[in-house]
């Protein structure tokens, strides 16, 4: 195989041991290792998961656990969230091969890539999806589209593993790679405080779904470190600028008041 880092695989609040450890077994099947939780239901680690994994122990020992999603995938460069379900963001939708394609490429240009995989019973929080470069869904038959979590991840893991095998030149990249999740959270939290003190988010019951359109439509452009340091000072001088054109106006009405 070439000296690539596969995806990690982030499970979002999964419920139950044994699908850990399902999960950790098709990890090893298709030469992927790194497995990160966040919020397991039972905390972690789970004896059962071991005895499910079927001896694919070095996948569960070197398990980190995360009490976000955020943080989980913070050092990554390219998330894909799966999901079965229609959302109200506009993120660009793959099959697990067109993305088993990104990752491969992406992964090739010495970046470091993710599939997030929601909990057995409520899926992925959409705030949390708006997080990633887009979304997979499987294609599967609507007449019966219940997958269990670890045959979600086997059919990705597989794609993944087609690519290793067949070895493609990988995707030829003149540009600056994207920045990591950890600094463009930083840059729309950024964003978003100043857009609070500027009484942006209106009605205030508006605001979550406002900010999760914002990370959205910004989480689209594939920012370069360089962009979001960029884009940070510039909402840097817009708010001071804010400021002085306040303080100027707050002098000229007490000027008035003394006159």
């Amino acid at each position: 195989m070439p000296d690539l880092i596969p995806p990690a695989v982030i499970l979002d609040k999964s419920q139950m041991a044994e699908n850990i450890g399902a999960v950790a077994r098709v990890m090893a099947n298709f030469g992927l290792s790194d497995l990160r939780l966040v919020s397991p239901r039972d905390g972690w680690p789970q004896e059962r998961a071991w005895a499910t994994a079927s001896g694919a122990d070095w996948v569960l020992d070197g398990v980190r656990v995360f009490s976000t999603v955020a943080e989980a995938i913070a050092d990554l460069n390219t998330v894909f969230a799966t999901t079965a379900r229609p959302r109200e963001t506009r993120q660009p939708v793959r099959t697990p091969r067109e993305a088993g394609r990104v990752l491969y490429d992406d992964t090739a240009s010495g970046l470091k890539t993710g599939l997030l995989f929601g909990g057995e019973r409520a899926g992925l929080e959409t705030t949390d999806i708006a997080l990633c470069a887009g979304i997979v869904t499987i294609p599967i038959d609507p007449k019966h589209h219940s997958l269990n979590l670890a045959q979600a991840v086997a059919i990705n893991a597989y794609e993944w593993r087609t690519l290793i095998l067949d070895a493609p030149p990988p995707r030829f990249r003149e540009a600056e790679p994207p920045a990591s999740n950890a600094l463009l959270i930083g840059m729309y939290e950024h964003l978003e405080q100043e857009l609070e003190n500027g009484g942006f988010f209106f009605p205030p019951e508006k605001k979550r779904s406002m900010s999760q359109n914002l990370r959205v439509m910004l989480g689209r452009a594939a920012f370069s470190e360089q962009e979001v340091a960029t884009l940070r000072g510039a909402i840097h001088a817009l708010s001071r600028g804010r400021g002085r054109v306040l303080a100027r106006m707050a002098a000229e009405r007490a000027a008035k008041k003394t006159d």
